[in-house]
């Protein structure tokens, strides 16, 4: 291996980092909220609803997303009331294409996880939020989705360093990511090991560095489980910082 031309191939694909950030950051954010939607369909919408949010999960749980990109990208646009629609202004662009793929994949198996971390919450605490007098609305943001939040979180971690590497599959409908970049390269300079293995250690460093921040996290989130001393010691360490 070429050390030199790995090292510069590194700074390459590193202008791909941006967008590769950019993509996942986007289609999180839209597939939370898919997610939460999809779930709470399933645990409490009418039957009309259910049926809808489980054929949703059957379709793109049950596709590949290389071919949910695909025809979004390439499909849709084949359709004359898409294209003069106002939606043809998001759709005829592959970065959108993209994003709308990414968060329509993520939001489905999102809402899995979402709804294992509400079904984990004591139907006791619910009954007993009801019977302090608590609306349901107030009950769920103060009692339900903290408890949720802190079960759910180290599957959704899972799934958000999966979404991450799933950017990857935006370089085929020409988007230049770390992979478009990648792919780019080696039809340039046909030196395949570098280039990839460059590649992958991005990736790599990425998903370290959002692996480390879902674990503090769920370190924060997690306070009450861990030993009493240990937390009191926590709080003696940020006060003696606080005040030197």
């Amino acid at each position: 291996m070429d050390f030199q031309f790995f090292g510069e191939t590194i700074l390459i694909l590193s202008a791909g980092i941006p967008l590769t950030l950019t993509l996942a950051s986007l289609s999180v954010f839209i597939g939370i909220f898919i997610a939460i939607g999809i779930a709470s369909a399933r645990l409490w919408g009418p039957v009309w609803m259910q049926k809808i949010a489980r054929f949703y999960l059957f379709v793109f749980r049950g596709t590949p997303l290389l071919v949910q990109i695909f025809i979004i990208y390439y499909g849709l646009g084949q359709f004359e009331a898409i294209r003069d629609s106002a939606a043809w202004i998001v759709l005829r662009e592959p970065f959108w294409c993209a994003v709308l793929a990414l968060a329509l994949n993520t939001g489905a198996y999102g809402s899995e996880i979402v709804r294992g971390g509400l079904l984990s919450v004591p139907q006791g605490q619910i009954e007993a939020a009801r019977a302090c007098g608590m609306s349901p609305r107030l009950g769920f943001m103060r009692i339900i989705l903290p408890q949720a939040v802190r079960q759910a979180l180290p599957a959704y971690g899972n799934e958000l360093i999966l979404l991450c590497k799933a950017t990857s599959l935006a370089s085929i409908i020409t988007l230049m990511e770390i992979t478009g970049l990648a792919a780019k390269l080696i039809s340039e300079t046909y030196r395949v090991i570098e280039v990839f293995a460059a590649a992958g250690l991005i990736y790599l460093a990425i998903n370290f560095i959002l692996t480390r921040i879902v674990s503090f996290t769920d370190y924060r989130l997690t306070a009450h489980l861990r030993p009493a001393s240990e937390v009191l010691l926590e709080i003696d360490e940020n006060l003696t910082g606080a005040n030197p």
